[in-house]
């Protein structure tokens, strides 16, 4: 039995198109060697399981037992029982029971079997041992063709309580005639800059094209900061976070967005930072969340 020091769990991120898996220690929330595997070909729930024990069986090879897993999954999914009820992605994974299929595979109670919101992990991990590490009220968003987003006091993941809207999302809440995704998403990005430059581009693209000095993707993305930090002063006022940590895919150019979303809190305590652990964020918070529910 290892000791606590040396306490280790298996953690897993499921994402869109692949799956990531790795051993994380207690100690510090290190992350052992990241494993990484598509979506399985053979779209069924055998095939899935199949996957995170294959990743799993790499991710602990050579360390001593795992005590368990804490797997990160998008919704909406009954994270206390393990069960998807995802229709619009993964649809072969709904209604079945992951913590009991995951759990015979490696000879486990179903108990050592959990799973947590990705949006919550991503910030976990960052409260844990990232950017908003020792934050007292922190807000997590991921960027990228969706709007991830979770809140955390003292180190909890919160869903309700001051400033925090339902569940703690914000894709979807009634802004400026739409909602909250159309104006800080992928879509969003590329929608402006076809608009303006009557171009279809990825956001790589678009940010290479803005690294280059071409105007209209400069503005763009200037924009699209003025965007965020209207967007952030307009719905955290209330729950004031003394950090806002930036993830997900479009946060690897906040560098050409960062200075203008900042130039719309002024007057606010916050601080606007982007993610220190990127896409290992939510593994980390994956050992976060079991380690302090143990």
């Amino acid at each position: 039995m290892p000791s606590a020091v040396n306490s280790r769990v298996l953690v897993y991120d499921v994402g869109g198109s692949h799956i990531s898996a790795a051993i994380c220690f207690a100690q510090d929330y290190r992350l052992g060697q990241v494993v990484r595997a598509n979506l399985p070909e053979r779209e069924s729930s055998d095939a899935f399981v199949d996957v995170l024990y294959s990743l799993g069986a790499q991710a602990a090879a050579g360390t001593n037992q795992a005590l368990g897993a804490e797997i990160a999954m998008p919704g909406p999914f009954d994270y206390a029982d393990g069960i998807s009820r995802m229709l619009h992605k993964l649809p072969y994974l709904y209604g079945v029971n992951l913590c009991d299929a995951l759990g015979k595979r490696f000879g486990w109670h179903s108990n050592q079997v959990r799973f947590l919101n990705d949006a919550a992990a991503y910030l976990l991990g960052e409260v844990g041992a990232g950017a908003a590490k020792g934050t007292p009220r922190a807000v997590g968003i991921t960027l990228g063709t969706g709007v991830g987003c979770a809140f955390a006091v003292d180190g909890r993941i919160v869903t309700q309580g001051r400033g925090v809207p339902p569940g703690g999302e914000i894709w979807n809440l009634p802004y400026q005639g739409g909602i909250v995704e159309d104006l800080i998403s992928t879509r969003a990005l590329q929608n402006a800059y076809r608009e303006r430059t009557g171009n279809d581009r990825e956001v790589a693209s678009i940010a290479h094209y803005a690294m280059g000095g071409e105007a209209a993707a400069i503005a763009i993305f200037e924009e699209f900061g003025n965007r965020l930090g209207l967007v952030l002063r307009s719905l955290f006022s209330e729950f004031e976070p003394d950090v806002v940590v930036l993830g997900g895919g479009i946060s690897r150019s906040a560098h050409l967005f960062l200075a203008s979303a900042v130039s719309e809190l002024k007057g606010l305590k916050v601080q606007l930072r982007v993610s220190m652990l990127g896409d290992n964020a939510p593994l980390a918070g994956a050992g976060v969340a079991w380690f302090s529910h143990a």
